[in-house]
């Protein structure tokens, strides 16, 4: 399967060299969405000739994700992993994704609580709202998904072309998950361990989790009530 890496970096000046260094010598083929980073990202990105996307300014996750997925489309690409520019990600664990997939699934899932792993597990206010994220998943889906805000996924063809049409914006990754279940695709877990970021902040504070929560929560609704598709 072709694969591509989509990286979505947003001001991840301090991380992102590594990160690429780090998918070059696995030998995956990938593309960095620079999503209207204000540090000097864009600056080391031409200076180190990486293949790259400028947005013109910053769309979120959901906007860089989704111009991602439409690069994979238009290339030709027969699988597109999103793996974050901050360095949180062990892409040793991606041919468990790619296993996933050919075993069916649409879109894998790279979970840090499906097996209990000794990574970073992120704080417990955090795991206690992507508890409750699960059992809004499940309440709509049927299906469990103990880490759905993880960033680490792997879609497949099908899931490419229906992530081009639409995608959530804000903070798409729960959301996604219930939008794919609508249209008939299967999506699975797999346990990955995952690492404390090496660079820049996160973009979520007190303040913006509890708006994330409210947000998420009501976006996870309302796509649960949506009409089905199937095939």
């Amino acid at each position: 399967m072709r694969t591509l890496l989509v990286i979505p970096a947003h001001n991840e000046q301090e991380s992102i060299l590594g990160v690429i260094d780090e998918v070059t010598a696995a030998g995956y083929d990938y593309v960095v969405i620079n999503d209207g980073s204000t540090d000097r990202t864009e600056e080391i990105l031409c200076e180190h000739d990486i293949n790259h996307v400028c947005l013109p300014f910053n769309l979120g996750i959901g906007g860089a994700v989704q111009t991602g997925h439409r690069y994979a489309w238009l290339n030709g690409y027969d699988v597109d992993i999103q793996v974050d520019g901050d360095g949180q990600h062990d892409i040793s664990y991606i041919p468990r994704l790619l296993e996933a997939l050919q075993d069916g699934a649409d879109i894998a899932v790279g979970s840090r609580f499906v097996q209990r792993s000794e990574g970073f597990q992120s704080t417990g206010l955090r795991r206690a709202g992507i508890r409750w994220l699960e059992r809004c998943i499940r309440w709509v889906t049927g299906t469990t998904i103990t880490d759905s805000t993880s960033g680490f996924r792997a879609c497949n063809r099908r899931a490419i072309k229906l992530f081009c049409v639409y995608y959530p914006i804000d903070y798409p990754e729960p959301e996604s998950i219930v939008h794919a279940h609508n249209h008939g695709l299967s999506v699975r877990e797999v346990p990955v361990s995952m690492r404390e970021r090496t660079g820049g902040v996160s973009s979520i504070n007190l303040l913006k989790g509890a708006y994330y929560m409210v947000k998420v929560s009501l976006a996870i609704l309302i796509e649960g009530i949506a009409p089905r598709e199937r095939g």
